[in-house]
């Protein structure tokens, strides 16, 4: 799981992990546009990631976030 992985550094390191064949959850807060496009570019590359909100400053988000993960 990158955390804020929609843009900037956060969606450099999704690309990079899912090119290097890792699974990648694409965290965001509020930019689902961004994340979706991540998303997209890693899966035309045939890598494997997926976009889940929630905002990590909120620890029931962040279980939320890990329960969601742990079910994919």
């Amino acid at each position: 799981m990158i955390t804020g992985a929609s843009k900037g550094i956060g969606a450099s390191i999704a690309k990079y992990y899912a090119a290097e064949g890792e699974k990648v959850v694409v965290n965001y807060a509020s930019s689902k546009e961004g994340a979706d496009k991540v998303v997209a570019e890693n899966e035309s590359r045939g890598d494997i990631a997926i976009a889940l909100q929630g905002d990590v400053s909120k620890s029931a988000e962040v279980v939320e976030l890990f329960l969601t993960t742990t079910c994919q």
